[in-house]
């Protein structure tokens, strides 16, 4: 009897502790984190909205970078982490469902859909890049911060109508420790040559491969052909089956990697002589 009620008395204590950290946690984010989106939610029943993000404990390693070396980490959908030598931070796609573990200095975002933007930015960010300006005008960002550039091109996308909302979403292009990485975004149409013109060299892109919310599988080839970058990182998957669909299609032309961790250090000179499709873990 006695053990029982000091047992009961100490789960009360550890019960009280939690609610009380709780508490401030939960008002300093001002309201729990939405439901998971249809887009998120077909073919992936695992990836659930959480207001605590993944832990992720290869992007949490502060180890020096190389002035010619950039740290990607996955952090799901279509968010990256991207770290420079100088640790700039840039997340892209940020949005109010899958968020990196570290603030970012950085946030990009495009509007398709709300699993790739956000109405509220942590305030903490510097510099939020919206892919979009609304009634048809295009987003045009080029922001030098430290080590790191960013600018974008700007795409059409498909209105929730059937027709098309010009410059609805942008490509970002990240220039840091010599290397040019692309984020294509909720892209939907293949590029026209004066948008190739714009995006100019790249080393890594950043795909999305499922094939019908954004671009189909022969589209997005074709843009990637066109890229001719030689490190191809897929995003916007949801399932095995997807992603599987993508590598099969392109395996036998191009080399491909499935990475154990979520997190990688690139540079110029580890860029692979052959096309290269390499797969982070995530969803």
């Amino acid at each position: 009897m006695i053990w029982a009620v000091r047992f009961e008395t100490l789960l009360a204590g550890l019960a009280a502790l939690v609610l009380g950290l709780g508490g401030p946690i939960a008002a300093s984010r001002g309201q729990d984190a939405p439901a998971a989106k249809p887009e998120m939610r077909e073919n992936c029943p695992g990836l659930v909205a959480s207001d605590t993000p993944r832990i992720i404990q290869a992007a949490l390693r502060l180890a020096v970078l190389g002035a010619d070396q950039a740290r990607i980490t996955y952090s799901g959908h279509s968010t990256f982490l991207i770290e420079s030598p100088q640790l700039v931070r840039i997340a892209t796609d940020y949005n109010d469902y899958v968020r990196p573990p570290l603030l970012p200095d950085i946030a990009t975002m495009n509007h398709a859909h709300s699993t790739h933007f956000t109405d509220r930015p942590d305030p903490g960010i510097q510099f939020v890049l919206r892919g979009w300006a609304g009634g048809e005008a295009p987003a045009r960002h080029d922001l030098q911060y430290k080590d790191v550039r960013v600018r974008n091109v700007p795409t059409n996308i498909r209105d929730w109508g059937g027709g098309t909302e010009r410059h609805g979403n942008s490509i970002f292009i990240f220039e840091l420790a010599n290397l040019c990485i692309a984020h294509l975004g909720h892209l939907h149409h293949t590029l026209t040559q004066q948008q190739l013109d714009e995006i100019g060299h790249i080393d890594v892109v950043m795909v999305p491969v499922d094939g019908s919310y954004t671009l189909d599988l022969e589209g997005m080839i074709e843009v990637l052909q066109a890229l001719k970058a030689p490190l191809m990182m897929p995003m916007h998957y949801f399932s095995s089956y997807t992603l599987n669909r993508f590598v099969s299609r392109l395996g036998a032309d191009w080399d491909v990697e499935y990475a154990e961790t979520p997190s990688i250090v690139v540079s110029k000179a580890t860029l692979p002589a052959k096309p290269k499709i390499l797969v982070l873990p995530g969803h």
